[in-house]
């Protein structure tokens, strides 16, 4: 009952309306044209959930409501597999979403398993973007500190910056980001001046 509601509050409200022509199998009795336009539309539909489920988990992930969006980012997991199948990079952003949420609930080896799940994908993508390179290495430095690993925290953090102004610019807000998630491990490894110099930067 309780991960029902969970399910419930996080997302299901929203997307019920939308399973239901999802589950709703085709009829047999159809010509070609129209069994390829009806699996044109439930792929647009599919795509549609991936879009706000990930949106949704994104903004509980943001007030800081990260067991909320764990329901929103299976969600966006599940149907991400179905659309692009379980080896896709596109499947990346649902993982570390995962990864986010479950580090903010404290279940750490969940977050691990995630986080692994997204660097298996990325490795064997070869031309992975650095877009999508920058947000593991931040999924993964964030992971490291709250783990209290820090050194390993600034390598993941370091790379998320290199590749963020080689894909965004280096005066980009995506590249800032990495800048405050560093500055703040600084912080907290009490180096005071470099962390200031990197809050400045940001």
């Amino acid at each position: 009952v309780d991960h029902q509601k969970a399910d419930w509050v996080s997302i299901h409200e929203r997307i019920c309306q939308l399973l239901i022509p999802i589950r709703t199998s085709l009829p047999f009795l159809l010509s070609e044209k129209e069994r390829k336009h009806g699996t044109e539309q439930l792929v647009k539909r599919q795509k549609y959930i991936i879009d706000l489920a990930s949106s949704t988990a994104q903004e509980f992930v943001l007030d800081g409501k990260h067991k909320e969006a764990i329901p929103a980012a299976l969600h966006a997991l599940r149907f991400s597999t179905e659309v692009y199948g379980s080896n896709s990079v596109q499947l990346v952003p649902a993982y570390l979403l995962l990864a986010e949420a479950s580090t903010g609930v404290g279940h750490l080896p969940e977050a691990s398993k995630y986080l692994s799940q997204a660097q298996w994908i990325v490795l064997r993508t070869p031309d992975c973007s650095a877009a999508v390179r920058c947000k593991l290495h931040r999924s993964l430095g964030l992971f490291c500190a709250a783990e209290g690993n820090f050194e390993q925290a600034l390598y993941h953090l370091a790379n998320d910056i290199y590749l963020a102004s080689s894909a965004f610019g280096l005066k980009s807000i995506e590249t800032s980001g990495g800048y405050f998630h560093m500055a703040n491990i600084f912080f907290r490894q009490n180096k005071k001046d470099v962390a200031n110099s990197l809050y400045a930067e940001v």
